[in-house]
């Protein structure tokens, strides 16, 4: 695997947890400081073991199974990865129902990447799938670290159980996807397509289990994160990028869907998880236009760009959106798959010629 890029990356941008950091009332402010604190500590790690090489990369490789390979760890509050073993492959449920969603979003996400795409685990060498929950004190953030997955309780009044939305569980898996594909970059325009890959995989795998077709999904986000308090429905929304929280404590949602209102940013690398929005919304549109399984054919074109092996690790929107309707005509010809690509690129303001 080739790490170039030595990538953190968390459900939660770093900007909703700086408004949260500010805000007066210390029952929002000091989880979401910790949160910060922790998420800089993991960046620091991440950045020394992809120098000395990370487990993920050192595993030994075998006959790609058509099983997943999961283990569950209870980090009980503290920040040592992987933290105890509390459930293997195999073992049944336990009483603890954060454990027992994780195991199941581990698994959905390997059985699409395989019943779908006949790809085993994240790697296509059926890499074992490795989880930590009960992280940290009132931890809001999920993140994947190069290695394995990691999931915070919430602190119950801005964000809920980490573990609940089966998206989010998918959205950290892909970042590993990509890691060990198309290894795109984490800044601007590869940073946005990096987030809005997991996006796309974290709903498919939403979508899959509940065997829904494309007019039948939400196209949320993280739905089921926000407390009560939150005026909000998810973090974000490829449907209708910018509508899915508008609130006073979080600010309202900053994505775009076209790229006539582009967000040029230094914060949150460049704005990877907010101009993220334009490649979301272009899915989307492709996805409802194709209709049926969003898995089956927009999925698929998705899919084929980014194992393809000819998106360049700083592809920018034009050349993804190229790479896309590339896709789509060898996989399925030039009828309505190739038109529907050009049509979804072309409503987003992002050129393919």
């Amino acid at each position: 695997m080739d790490e170039r890029h030595p990538i953190f990356c968390t459900i939660v941008p770093p900007h909703v947890l700086d408004k949260l950091a500010r805000a007066e009332d210390p029952t929002l402010s000091e989880p979401a400081c910790r949160t910060l604190e922790a998420d800089a500590a993991q960046r620091t790690r991440r950045r020394l073991t992809t120098v000395v090489g990370t487990r993920a990369a050192l595993a030994p490789r075998g006959p790609a199974p058509d099983k997943p390979q999961r283990t569950i760890h209870d980090c009980r509050h503290g920040t040592e990865l992987p933290g105890t073993k509390v459930r293997a492959e195999g073992d049944e449920p336990g009483k603890d129902a954060t454990v027992n969603r994780v195991y199941a979003g581990l698994g959905a996400t390997f059985e699409l990447l395989l019943t779908s795409y006949g790809r085993s685990s994240l790697d296509g060498e059926g890499l074992p799938l490795i989880a930590s929950v009960h992280y940290e004190e009132n931890y809001g953030n999920a993140f994947w670290d190069g290695d394995q997955m990691v999931f915070g309780d919430g602190d119950g009044e801005i964000f809920l159980d980490f573990s609940i939305p089966v998206d989010v569980i998918a959205h950290e898996l892909a970042h590993g996807l990509t890691q060990y594909t198309a290894n795109l970059s984490y800044f601007g325009q590869p940073g946005a397509l990096n987030e809005s890959m997991s996006d796309v995989i974290g709903s498919l795998v939403k979508q899959y289990t509940l065997d829904q077709r494309a007019d039948q999904a939400d196209w949320l986000i993280g739905a089921g994160l926000l407390a009560p308090r939150i005026t909000g429905v998810a973090l974000r929304s490829m449907k209708e990028p910018g509508s899915a929280y508008d609130d006073d404590v979080l600010g309202k949602d900053p994505q775009p869907g076209t790229m006539d209102d582009y967000v040029r940013t230094g914060r949150d690398n460049g704005g990877v998880h907010i101009n993220s929005g334009i490649p979301n919304h272009a899915f989307y549109l492709l996805a409802t236009q194709l209709g049926g399984k969003a898995w089956e054919r927009a999925g698929q074109i998705w899919f084929d760009t980014l194992t393809g092996g000819e998106l360049a690790v700083d592809a920018d929107f034009a050349s993804f959106a190229r790479l896309t309707v590339a896709a789509a005509q060898a996989r399925f010809g030039d009828g309505e798959e190739h038109q529907a690509v050009l049509k979804a690129w072309s409503q987003v303001g992002v050129p393919t010629g």
